[in-house]
């Protein structure tokens, strides 16, 4: 498939070499210095080699998506982007804000064009699924985004809620479904933009191995991560992506917020271990999900957009003074709108984001330009 992908290891494979003696045999205390010697100096190789290709143990080869055949003349991608679209573990198991994102989302991707939607996390709520055989599969997400528009490639992160249960479920459903693309917990996705010569590249993150599950706290702020190893690794996974992509237009999305006004407000553990590499490597945009509601924030040449409207709302601005000052561009999460997403089009030099309510109108709209290397 053309992705690169990142998969969480064991870190099992050196207990391999634990426990072995030298048995059957006397070994004079000279010999035993001289294997131990040798055996020192083939480890130290073995790390040397291993540390040179972590990167290629972890991540399969990068290749670029197909994109369906929709006109010889195209030139631009275009997407749509939820988050927090997961329903109730209750019947009906969906939300009227769910079903009116749904059906408004349908109507946007006819009518303007969609090859692909980004789901930025909180899949199912509560507690995510137990199984690849759950029901909440099809009541949450094959029953509701049933429209032809919307049988498209839904790519896949994971969110706190998720994480609360079976991720790897999600991740093997990509087997079951035609749409559903989950490839790991994190990977990266490349297009070239039809008949122009420019690409995108689109890197999807597990923010929740990164800082933590926030729902393990009163306060809903996540304190750090549950395996350090595993963090740095996706880490330094993403620092390699970012240094070595060329992409004319380069998309970060994770679940957790870099910025935002709202309850959960900015997330510190994305502030100080994402945001320098975002503005090092001069990312386009971070998206992201978490709040229930809609928001642009523009900071150090970034574009930070929120869509996590796609199943509850909440106006709630307690954190607008924690981000930084004459940022924010926009914001909606009143209950009138019934809900929300956005749609994007990459062009050959600039990115059009448009943030929609479910009533049926265009909110908000604002240009982003390819990335400038000089």
């Amino acid at each position: 498939m053309g992705w690169s992908s990142c998969s969480l290891s064991s870190g099992n494979a050196d207990k391999r070499w634990a426990g072995r003696t030298l048995q059957g045999r006397r070994v004079s205390h000279q010999v035993v210095l001289n294997i131990l010697h040798q055996l020192s100096a083939m480890a130290l190789t073995l790390v040397s080699i291993l540390i040179a290709v972590v990167p290629v143990a972890y991540c399969y080869p990068t290749a670029f998506q197909d994109l369906e055949e929709t006109s010889k003349n195209r030139t631009s991608i275009k997407f749509l982007a939820v988050g927090d679209w997961g329903g109730v573990p209750y019947p009906p198991y969906i939300t009227a804000v769910q079903k009116a994102t749904a059906r408004e989302m349908s109507k946007i991707a006819e009518q303007m064009g969609a090859d692909f939607i980004l789901a930025l996390g909180d899949n199912f709520y509560y507690k995510g699924v137990d199984s690849v055989d759950s029901p909440r599969f099809k009541d949450t997400f094959e029953s509701v985004y049933t429209a032809k528009s919307l049988r498209i490639p839904w790519y896949v992160i994971a969110g706190n809620h998720d994480h609360a249960g079976n991720v790897k479920a999600q991740i093997d459903y990509s087997h079951k479904s035609d749409i559903w693309k989950f490839p790991s917990y994190y990977y990266e996705l490349d297009f070239h933009i039809p008949n122009t010569g420019k690409t995108l590249t689109i890197i999807m993150l597990d923010t929740i191995i990164l800082c933590g599950n926030s729902d393990d706290f009163a306060d809903e702020k996540p304190r750090g991560p549950l395996h350090a190893v595993d963090a740095n690794r996706q880490l330094t996974w993403l620092q390699e992506r970012l240094a070595l992509s060329k992409a004319d237009f380069l998309l970060v999305a994770g679940h957790y917020p870099v910025w935002s006004v709202s309850e959960h407000g900015p997330t510190e553990c994305l502030l100080q271990r994402l945001n320098p590499l975002l503005i090092k490597y001069k990312a386009t945009a971070y998206l992201c999900g978490h709040d229930h509601n809609l928001q642009y924030i523009e900071d150090s040449g970034l574009g930070y957009v929120v869509s996590g409207a796609g199943n509850f709302l909440d106006p709630d601005v307690t954190h607008w003074n924690s981000v930084p000052k004459g940022s924010v561009k926009f914001f909606s999460g009143q209950a009138s709108t019934l809900g929300g997403f956005v749609h994007a089009e990459v062009t050959k030099n600039q990115m059009i984001v448009t943030f929609y309510q479910a009533k049926g109108t265009s909110l908000y709209r604002t240009v982003l330009s390819e990335r400038n290397f000089e």
